[in-house]
């Protein structure tokens, strides 16, 4: 009852009969594999052998074209570029499916082409790769999002190659809004458009947390959309000189009420990759400073972290044990 009363008590997802049993975990932490579920995992494991049939079965409890979490455990894939192509050209029937994941991988490794040096150190043979990876990607996701016009996912990934791509404000804003008529309250599309407004992609100063606060006040309770606020809050922080930009009672009190709002609500969904959501939360509270809120998220996380959005840090998976030690 006290832990209720005051904020203490950790919430839990019901028992999932789907869930991987953490790892032995080093530290108390561990890096969540396959968004933690058995189903994903049998996913990954069938696109990693390259049987496109077990794939395809494997794919059965999931909506791809709106699951950007589960298309995301394909698209960093090593090694799926390698067959997938066939699927593309023989499978007439699944021909958007296949599509939708080549165009999703062809970004990913278009990317660990260019690597994430700054832009003046990547060279003119990695320009040319990871453009040429690009360009594929585009041609199949346009063509997975005609053959599917009520997918979200292929205009997300289309925002992400349109802006490596350097193809302009005004083709990504089309794709932005093709992705909110599909779906209004779509975490990714939103998150992905807040990188969109960042000063290093061309926004302006404060335009990102503005549009997050927009996208909150429209988000019902529960909903995992709440999200957008700990993420523009980090984005703010990477555009920023000051490792304790965030660190006002200002910016704390906003996050403990994103977070009660959405992850912390009794509405909130779980599903496969909700550590994702809590790894945003839990990274931007402690970034803020926050003491009371973050304690619920860690503990709630129990252990396991979540690549994204750590990557901004070298060292993700050390960051994540500290941080986790000190909440």
């Amino acid at each position: 009852m006290f832990g209720k009363l005051f904020g203490r008590e950790a919430e839990r997802p019901a028992a999932d009969p789907y869930a991987l049993p953490a790892p032995r975990r080093k530290n108390g932490t561990y890096t969540l594999r396959a968004l933690g579920d058995t189903r994903v995992l049998a996913l990954v494991e069938a696109a990693d052998a390259g049987e496109w049939e077990a794939v395809k079965a494997a794919l059965a409890p999931f909506d791809l074209g709106r699951d950007h979490q589960v298309l995301g455990e394909l698209a960093v894939l090593d090694g799926v570029q390698d067959w997938i192509g066939r699927a593309v050209e023989e499978d007439k029937e699944h021909r958007a499916t296949a599509l939708l994941i080549s165009g999703a991988r062809h970004i990913g490794w278009g990317w660990e082409a260019r690597t994430a040096a700054r832009a003046a150190h990547v060279t003119q043979e990695q320009w040319r790769v990871f453009h040429e990876r690009l360009h594929i990607a585009e041609e199949q996701l346009l063509e997975a999002a005609e053959l599917r016009p009520e997918w979200v996912t292929p205009w997300r990934q289309l925002l992400t190659s349109g802006r490596g791509m350097s193809l302009g404000a005004a083709v990504n804003e089309t794709r932005f809004d093709a992705g909110l008529r599909r779906d209004p309250l779509d975490l990714e599309i939103h998150t992905e458009w807040l990188a969109q407004l960042q000063p290093r992609w061309g926004g302006e100063p404060g335009q990102a947390l503005a549009f997050a606060r927009d996208a909150l006040a429209r988000a019902p309770q529960g909903h995992r959309l709440g999200c957008v606020i700990a993420m523009a809050h980090i984005e703010e922080w990477v555009e920023s000189d000051r490792g304790s930009c965030l660190e006002t009672l200002e910016i704390q009190a906003e996050l403990r009420d994103a977070a009660d709002h959405s992850i912390l609500h009794p509405d909130y969904a779980w599903r496969p990759g909700w550590q994702q959501d809590f790894n945003m939360f839990a990274m931007a509270l402690s970034l803020a400073g926050e003491r009371h809120t973050v304690r619920r998220v860690f503990r709630t996380l129990d252990g396991a972290c979540t690549k994204w959005p750590w990557t901004f840090f070298a060292d993700p998976e050390k960051e994540f044990a500290r941080r986790h030690r000190r909440a």
